[in-house]
């Protein structure tokens, strides 16, 4: 990788989503201006950390459910600040020639790639530092360690609701999986107003405020990022509900729903 030193581009003036992540999770990489947001939210919902955890928790099962079906190739988009087990440990535990190439556009993530770098001598394991808005880079660099005519699983976790309908969230998604093998997967979650309609848009202004962009979506947005592939049962599920036998349930409070969606889909 020829990208320059991360410490001097660290933009530690507004929060990121990842440095946010990792605070929920309990990490330490991640600023006051990160923190104070991520309690801020917590006033809309107490159960931040909770959402995060199941997230998490989502993708553990669906790589050990992908694994277990013969996926040997992953593209994983916006990977955030490594966690253990990360999704290389998961697949590569099952199956260790896994090749996995991670991307995200935070320079925190880049000072810890060598984390995500650990591959089994079988395996490889990649890091790409690039936006997610910009797949034609990304696509390119990854066909330097995965192979484009073979099945990939292409995850892009709890990643789109900070992408924008102005944005093309949906063009988006559809140039990544159109160079697809068949035969290979979608993978996502994602934040939803279901639930909750009137926080959710007080999430979003917080963003708003500042400079971020929030673009919870329904159940059915969601499904529509799936357009022309084959659902894995159960379809768009609650991010808590998806395969729970492959994982171990995450404790949350009270008893309604963590409002994510979830789901997993094969490229036809």
């Amino acid at each position: 990788m020829t990208q320059e030193p991360a410490a001097v581009r660290i933009d530690t003036s507004k929060p990121h989503p990842a440095r946010m992540y990792d605070w929920f999770l309990g990490g330490k990489d991640n600023y006051p201006v990160d923190e104070e947001m991520a309690r801020q939210l917590l006033t809309v919902d107490a159960r931040g950390r909770e959402m995060a955890l199941v997230n998490r928790a989502f993708m553990h099962r669906a790589i050990r459910w992908l694994s277990a079906h013969g996926v040997r190739q992953y593209l994983d988009i916006g990977t955030g600040i490594p966690t253990e087990p990360n999704l290389h440990q998961i697949a590569q535990e099952n199956a260790p020639a896994s090749r996995i190439v991670y991307c995200d556009n935070d320079p925190i993530v880049l000072a810890h790639a060598a984390a995500l770098l650990r591959s089994t001598p079988e395996g490889a394991t990649e890091y790409i530092q690039a936006d997610a808005r910009d797949p034609e880079i990304i696509l390119e660099r990854a066909g330097k360690v995965l192979d484009f005519d073979q099945p990939i699983a292409l995850s892009m976790l709890a990643l789109l609701h900070f992408v924008g309908d102005e944005d093309g969230a949906y063009d988006l998604v559809g140039k990544l999986v159109e160079k697809l093998a068949p035969g290979s997967y979608l993978v996502l979650s994602h934040v939803t107003g279901d639930f909750d309609p009137e926080g959710a848009a007080k999430a979003v202004g917080m963003y708003k405020a500042r400079g971020l962009t929030l673009r919870p979506r329904s159940r059915d947005e969601l499904a529509a990022f799936f357009d022309g592939m084959e659902f894995v049962e159960p379809g768009v599920s609650l991010t808590a509900e998806w395969h729970p036998e492959l994982g171990e349930a995450v404790p949350v409070q009270g008893d309604d729903p963590i409002p994510g969606w979830a789901g997993v889909a094969r490229k036809l």
